[in-house]
């Protein structure tokens, strides 16, 4: 499994609706709020032979809300 984090910039007056999505979706192993230019923090894992783009573009850029999202790419943890 490989893990990454995104960034999601959602419409306002819309996060909440945004983070229930993710959770109901079940595509994401922790979501957080965050303050700063962005309104959510998600960690997500995927099988090491998935790719993160069609990850990203299928089951995160699907669901309604999110105006934004940078992707953050991990290496290796110490």
């Amino acid at each position: 499994m490989k893990p990454f984090f995104i960034m999601i910039k959602c419409n306002l007056g819309e996060t909440y609706k945004v983070a229930n999505a993710i959770a109901d979706a079940e595509i994401a192993s922790e979501i957080y709020s965050t303050s700063g230019d962005y309104d959510l923090l998600v960690k997500v894992y995927i099988e090491d032979e998935s790719d993160i783009g069609h990850f990203v573009n299928e089951k995160l850029h699907t669901l309604g809300g999110i105006r934004d999202t940078r992707t953050i790419i991990t290496f290796k943890a110490f």
